[in-house]
């Protein structure tokens, strides 16, 4: 794999992500999500499985700072956090197996729990904002790492 894959890949795994803080806007906004948009495990989602994949050998190159991807994996996490909490208000997720809630019905929501959704969302954007930083940071850093030591690694 040389520069330019590792390149599409880290852009297509940020695609995902900003995809699916995109659905948790559609949720609030009333529409059906899908199946594949339900909050799952951070390490599951498209943007998981890249980062916790491929992503890690990129902790070998010399630019990129062990910071950078605790970042990113601290943000990731509380991102699918957050996102569970919007998904609880709008679907009904009491007593019931864990995929009964997983997989639950629809519920109308309150006002007050409408705004309690949109101030998660608010939280879920600025938490999305810092991710993208982070992987843009990487992202510059991948550019500028010369060929030869990319193909070192990879």
């Amino acid at each position: 794999m040389d520069k330019n894959e590792v390149l599409t890949q880290l852009r297509a795994s940020k695609s995902a992500h900003i995809n699916w803080v995109n659905r948790a806007k559609m949720l609030i906004n009333g529409f059906k999500i899908e199946e594949d948009a339900i909050p799952i495990n951070s390490t599951e989602c498209k943007f998981g499985k890249w980062f916790y994949d491929d992503a890690q050998k990129l902790n070998a190159l010399q630019n990129n700072s062990m910071e950078c991807m605790s970042n990113i994996e601290q943000y990731h996490s509380k991102l699918h956090d957050i996102y569970m909490n919007i998904f609880k208000i709008y679907y009904q997720t009491d007593n019931r197996g864990f995929f009964s809630k997983l997989f639950g019905s629809k519920k109308k929501i309150s006002d007050t729990e409408k705004a309690l959704a949109e101030n998660f969302l608010s939280e879920m954007l600025d938490v999305s904002n810092k991710l993208i930083e982070e992987i843009n940071r990487m992202e510059r850093r991948i550019i500028a790492i010369q060929d030869s030591e990319m193909e070192k690694i990879i």
